[in-house]
């Protein structure tokens, strides 16, 4: 197994939380044909081989989160201009919406995404930068990719755990995407995501784990009542502060669970995973 296939003990069965009424169909239906239109009117407006201006994809990925029924809040001060790596924790196909609403920015993902129906081919339209997780020769050319991106200027954001959790519980930061960071000698801008129900409460209903499948997920978020999609802006890193790409790694996954680890135990406890 390379250094990009990293596993996640979480899985549908033993964490998602489920919304099982039937009063929750028409409200689904309705959602997801919502976000279906969003979805349609982005493609329409997007030029081949060109983009959508950064503060319209922050609208229209706040729009997506809202007509799926997931409201979003965005604390912190905004990112910085210019070549920035931005990096998360990971739980849900919603964190890649939600980043954008932070910071537009290319996403870096799997390739298997690309043969995904419909969603593959939005993903490569949107300018994602594939890995192939297979093949652990291809990573110096993907992180070379990346720090040429940022050397450009441009943003990019990479989930480092490289595997979906369920939100209360996570993994560790894989340490070769820092290296693009620090080659371009960019800043690092980690975003701690949470997904909450009832006030304050994490919920899992968003996770998106194990063998969950994308239509199932989006099923159980638009049956969902009253989610709420937090990005928390830390202070950014500077690489250059940092000696190699293992301390880099660090201080930003140390960054990502600073509440997480205190509000809900031992951050890399298996069993913290199971409701």
């Amino acid at each position: 197994m390379s250094g990009w296939l990293p596993g996640a003990p979480c899985t549908p069965e033993g964490c998602v939380e489920r919304a099982r009424t039937a009063a929750a169909v028409p409200r689904a239906v309705l959602r997801l044909t919502a976000v279906a239109v969003l979805l349609l009117a982005g493609i329409a407006l997007t030029p081949v081989g060109h983009r959508m201006p950064a503060t319209l994809v922050r609208a229209w990925s706040r729009w997506i989160m809202r007509a799926a029924g997931v409201r979003v809040r965005i604390v912190g001060s905004a990112p910085p201009a210019g070549g920035l790596l931005l990096v998360a924790h990971h739980v849900s196909w919603l964190d890649v919406p939600l980043l954008a609403a932070v910071r537009p920015a290319r996403m870096v993902a799997k390739t298997e995404i690309r043969r995904w129906p419909v969603a593959g081919w939005l993903a490569a339209r949107g300018g994602v930068l594939f890995i192939d997780r297979d093949r652990l020769r291809a990573l110096p050319g993907t992180v070379a990719r990346i720090a040429a991106e940022l050397r450009g200027g441009a943003a990019v954001a990479v989930f480092p755990e490289g595997s979906t959790w369920c939100g209360r519980a996570r993994g560790r930061y894989r340490r070769a995407v820092f290296q693009a960071a620090l080659d371009a000698d960019v800043l690092v801008q980690p975003v701690r995501i949470r997904y909450l129900a009832g006030g304050r409460t994490v919920s899992t209903t968003p996770a998106f784990v194990g063998e969950d499948t994308l239509l199932a997920s989006l099923w159980r978020v638009a049956c969902a009542r009253g989610l709420v999609a937090e990005a928390r802006v830390l202070p950014v890193l500077p690489a250059g502060t940092r000696p190699d790409r293992r301390d880099l790694a660090r201080a930003a996954e140390e960054a990502d669970a600073g509440t997480l680890a205190g509000h809900h135990g031992k951050a890399h406890s298996k069993s913290a995973c199971y409701l």
